[in-house]
């Protein structure tokens, strides 16, 4: 029976600032999505988290990575819209400010990445 692997061989420390941005901003809406259930706004959280966490995990996967980053551009910028569009009014500021951040500094890595890799 053969392994699955991770392909690690051609990771940079750009790609590895994004798999931590990437990472970061799961486990905050994991966090927040599961104090927000079962309201609507929880359920989007969680389902947020497992798009970064399939993210993270098509890319070790080396599965098409520059349509990855194309993708995750438009997934995570909608994510900062749609927080300044719906925000409930700061209930946990700390957390919002890491995750925005985060996502931020993903949406310029993949930016990056895509141009380097195309």
């Amino acid at each position: 029976m053969s392994e699955a692997r991770f392909d690690t061989s051609s990771v940079t420390p750009l790609h590895w600032l994004a798999v931590a941005m990437a990472l970061l901003s799961a486990v905050v809406h994991l966090v927040l999505g599961l104090k927000f259930l079962p309201h609507w706004m929880g359920v989007l959280f969680v389902l947020s988290t497992g798009g970064f966490v399939g993210a993270i995990i098509l890319f070790f996967a080396n599965v098409r990575r520059p349509l990855l980053y194309l993708v995750g551009i438009p997934y995570t910028g909608s994510q900062i819209v749609f927080w300044l569009l719906v925000d409930p009014g700061g209930t946990d500021l700390a957390l919002e400010v890491i995750d925005k951040t985060a996502q931020v500094v993903l949406v310029i890595a993949l930016i990056v990445l895509y141009r380097r890799d195309t």
